[in-house]
């Protein structure tokens, strides 16, 4: 049993680095060739697992070897977009100008259930809606609605607004964030000036966040009413 799960322990770390290696993806993202390889590094990770008589070397080898090729696969389809397209294949109109592409459905064999699916989980219901539809080599469908019925923006409003990051996490469960403080260019002794003004020690914040304006959002760990001010103002603006 200990041999069992000192095997399991190091082909799971294997096997989460060979993903690492492999990109930031979700199991809908990943492009055949990265599908391909995930289903095979799965299947021979569990041979070791299953059988205490193969040596673990057997399994670390041919994962090693397949994470290597996609790489060396990635690299290659970088430098020469034609043999991406034949490997990850090119994505796909299936409505254009409003009108349902039928021939490129079959193609793709791609149902009216898929497309709809499709749509809904773009909160569009309604197929008159669609200008514009593409189906990525992931298998996901990216939609444009009609500029008549798409949701205005503040540029067609008229209203001006600046430009600003999202807030960043500076306190996390009583531990500051030293790389998240150093982006805003905020000191520890500031945070905790504006935690002193509203009477919470640091220990007791449960998230803090602070965009570049100096706006933050903390939130304690006794579940009292959030509170969101402006770093230099211990006034509650909320």
């Amino acid at each position: 049993m200990c041999v069992i799960l000192i095997r399991s322990i190091i082909l799971y770390v294997l096997v989460i680095f060979a993903v690492r290696l492999m990109g930031k993806r979700q199991l809908g993202e990943l492009q055949p060739s990265e599908l391909v390889i995930t289903i095979l590094v799965s299947n021979i990770a569990t041979l070791p697992i299953e059988d205490v008589n193969i040596p673990v070397i057997v399994g670390i080898t041919p994962i090693l070897a397949l994470v290597c090729f996609e790489v060396m696969v990635s690299w290659i389809n970088l430098r020469f977009p034609k043999l991406r397209r034949l490997i990850s294949g090119s994505p796909k109109i299936i409505i254009r100008n409003g009108c349902i592409e039928r021939d490129i459905m079959r193609e793709l064999r791609f149902s009216v259930d898929d497309l709809l699916m499709a749509l809904r989980g773009q909160e569009i219901f309604d197929l008159s809606e669609v200008q514009y539809a593409i189906v990525e080599t992931t298998g996901s469908v990216s939609v444009m609605k009609k500029q008549l019925l798409d949701n205005p923006t503040r540029r067609d409003l008229k209203l001006s607004a600046e430009c600003s990051d999202p807030p960043v996490l500076i306190i996390s469960d009583g531990r500051f964030i030293p790389q998240a403080m150093e982006s805003l260019k905020l000191s520890r002794s500031c945070v905790e000036t504006v935690l002193k003004g509203c009477g919470i020690a640091a220990d007791d914040v449960f998230i803090m966040t602070a965009d570049s304006s100096g706006s933050c959002y903390i939130a304690d760990k006794q579940g009292t009413p959030p509170k969101k001010l402006t770093i230099g103002d211990k006034n509650d603006k909320s």
